[in-house]
């Protein structure tokens, strides 16, 4: 399906040489044709980039025009100098594109500690403003423009039926190393053309994060300079969403959230499979999560997946140190649709059989089932390679 930027955006990404070593896009803009509600969701790390502090201060909000994103540098650990070419740039897609600078809002990401080279910034901004356009290949662009280390583009988007007519949602990321949860080292676009209240969009995207990027890691890294943001322009509708229709927006837009969690996980550095974890019959959200996290984060596990080796053992092994209290031997452990491990102790299985599926399919599903209660969690993370060692080991120097 060819993706659409919702009705009232125009959007593109370009090359003006933050990434010297290559001729990728390294700076998007984008921009709503009217006044947009704002709403974030930042990384709850203590040290936090120029732009996340900026942005913070900005959302939520019923007046911002555009967002800048600029990749290869993430603007982090850069001081009050760091904080200034923020909001210099934010003043930079003002003057190109006739706007107030507080209408703008700004993500960085890329290498921490390294200030941005304004005047190429600069440039590219007037290029990028130059040239925006509302078609599926200035969307490519725009989010080939977020990354870094990524290996493709994140994109994907939903129409809905509203009571006013049609509604559309379309969301961008990046997202491959220095990944964990509180959010990763990620970023991400949701634009949209309903028309959301303020209030409303920061508590919904607040709660959707929650359930989809929140529950994504590749290396159990957060990052500086994380963050999702959600821009609706109201352009599709004449009046406000009924009850009805925000609770059919919030689920299309969960759907979107968790697709970009999943791509991020699946394109994770070096990674040859996607694992999802699931965890259920646990009392409560929390602790299904806790387990869910540990496992997911154990380096163990992952290559485990890399090998296709079923070792439930070290699953097992990573419930238990997860910080939840359960009976060990009131739960149960299944690796693609097969139960390896049931009321603690081992069940007979093919682990010649297993292991060909988990080498020749891309996605690993592992299942902890436990007799607890009806509470359930998903996270995504990835399989763990030698490619990743490669990958950080010369990422700087």
């Amino acid at each position: 399906m060819t993706l659409k930027v919702p009705e009232g955006f125009r959007l593109n990404g370009v090359h003006c040489g933050i990434k010297q070593h290559s001729r990728q896009e390294d700076v998007t803009l984008l921009v709503s044709d009217t006044a947009a509600t704002a709403a974030g969701v930042y990384t709850q790390n203590l040290i936090r980039a120029a732009a996340v502090e900026l942005d913070e201060q900005r959302t939520p909000a019923e007046s911002i025009r555009a967002i800048v994103v600029n990749s290869g540098n993430a603007n982090a650990c850069t001081g009050q100098r760091g904080r200034s070419d923020a909001a210099r740039t934010t003043q930079f897609v003002a003057d190109a594109c006739g706007l107030a600078a507080d209408q703008v809002l700004v993500m960085s990401t890329g290498i921490i500690g390294n200030y941005l080279p304004m005047e190429r910034l600069s440039a590219g901004i007037r290029s990028a403003a130059g040239s925006l356009e509302a078609d599926a290949q200035h969307l490519e662009a725009a989010a080939r423009g977020m990354m870094t280390t990524d290996t493709v583009p994140k994109l994907t988007g939903q129409e809905i039926s509203t009571s006013h007519g049609p509604v559309c949602i379309t969301g961008l990321a990046k997202g491959s190393g220095m990944i964990a949860p509180r959010m990763a080292t990620m970023l991400s676009v949701i634009l949209t053309d309903a028309p959301l209240k303020a209030n409303i969009a920061q508590r919904m995207l607040a709660d959707v994060v929650d359930h989809s990027f929140n529950c994504v890691t590749v290396d159990g890294h957060e990052s500086t300079n994380d963050t999702v943001l959600l821009l609706a322009n109201g352009r599709a509708c004449s009046g406000p969403l009924s009850d009805a229709d925000l609770k059919l927006f919030r689920r299309a837009l969960q759907d979107v959230c968790v697709k970009l969690a999943r791509s991020i996980a699946s394109d994770g550095e070096g990674a040859t499979h996607l694992i999802t974890i699931g965890v259920r019959g646990c009392t409560a959200r929390a602790a299904a999560l806790r387990i869910a996290r540990a496992v997911a984060n154990s380096p163990l596990v992952k290559t485990a997946v890399t090998g296709g080796d079923p070792n439930w053992g070290r699953v097992v092994s990573a419930a238990g140190y997860a910080g939840v209290d359960f009976d060990p031997s009131q739960f149960d452990v299944s690796i693609n649709g097969v139960t390896i491990y049931g009321s603690g102790a081992p069940v007979p299985f093919d682990a010649v059989q297993l292991s060909t599926s988990m080498r020749n399919e891309f996605e690993t599903q592992i299942v902890l089932t436990f007799r607890n209660g009806k509470a359930a969690a998903v996270y995504w993370t990835c399989d763990l390679t030698d490619t990743y060692v490669r990958i950080n080991a010369d990422y700087h120097t």
